[in-house]
């Protein structure tokens, strides 16, 4: 097991925000997770995708669940990786083992424990649709818990809504032609060139899905396309993002989070949610 002290969270997030964590610790194991996890509460990483970690970092344990965390195998018509394996990594083994599912999250640029905790989707596929089982951490050992087990909701799971972590994930998947798997990733990926700014810095979809509504929809429409606190902007290309346009700090993405949620509660009635996690003083806020 590795581990760092006072190292800067902005290096470990897509967003490239967050002060530094007291104490930064990888375990290679379960074994050592659940050593780590016995210490008390903990922020859990992976590709530290859908957060934003405050300026003055996190106090006491962070723990990092990367790339020795990140086994992938297939076995038979299923895909089993651990909570630190990248879904496009994850997926792209699918695609050449000839096994078809995981092709809406190929471009999603977060890990399996995370993505399978707030049941990440994209272009009409959730991890929901798939999972067969996850391995999580509860009460001091792993449980294995089945889909009916894990409560998915809309970007929401019971390991998500009790602060559990998520360990590792069988997925069952579907025998198809792997020229016909990769023409669909291929497919997504383009439409998310178009649409989504990839090459800026962000968290990913800052809001969750209103109710007959969508919240990229309802920003462009109040006029925010472009509005911009200090190095925190509304995308030009996709309004449902906020980017780092260079030096941003959490200041200025909550600042501009709440702008955003005021024009749209002013302009449409409509109370808009996170779907990003925020971490600031060690803890998480809504």
């Amino acid at each position: 097991m590795r581990s760092w002290m006072n190292e800067p969270l902005k290096a470990h997030t897509t967003f490239q925000i967050g002060g530094p964590a007291e104490e930064l610790a990888a375990p290679e194991s379960e074994e050592e997770l659940l050593a780590l996890l016995a210490r008390g509460p903990a922020l859990v990483l992976g590709a530290g995708s859908n957060l934003l970690v405050g300026d003055a970092g996190v106090k006491g344990l962070t723990v990092l669940l990367g790339e020795a965390f990140s086994r992938v195998e297939t076995e038979g018509d299923c895909v089993f990786a651990q909570a630190g394996a990248r879904l496009g990594q994850v997926a792209g083994l699918a695609m050449r083992a000839g096994l078809s599912g995981l092709e809406f999250a190929a471009g999603i640029p977060g890990s399996v424990g995370g993505a399978v905790a707030m049941n990440a989707g994209a272009y009409g596929g959730q991890i929901s649709d798939v999972l067969e089982e996850a391995r999580v951490a509860m009460a001091g050992k792993i449980a294995i818990l089945s889909r009916e087990d894990m409560e998915f909701g809309y970007r929401t799971s019971l390991p998500l809504r009790e602060g559990l972590v998520v360990a590792g994930a069988r997925f069952r998947l579907q025998r198809d032609d792997p020229a016909a798997i990769a023409a669909r990733m291929a497919e997504f990926a383009r439409r998310r060139r178009e649409k989504q700014p990839l090459s800026q810095p962000s968290a990913g979809s800052v809001f969750k899905r209103p109710e007959g509504h969508f919240a990229g929809a309802l920003i462009e429409g109040a006029g925010l396309k472009g509005l911009r606190v200090g190095g925190a902007q509304v995308s030009e290309k996709h309004a449902g993002f906020i980017v780092n346009t260079g030096g941003a700090t959490a200041r200025d993405v909550l600042a501009l989070v709440e702008r955003i949620r005021a024009r749209v509660r002013e302009e449409y009635g409509v109370e808009l949610e996170l779907e990003i996690r925020v971490v600031a003083d060690g803890e998480e806020r809504a």
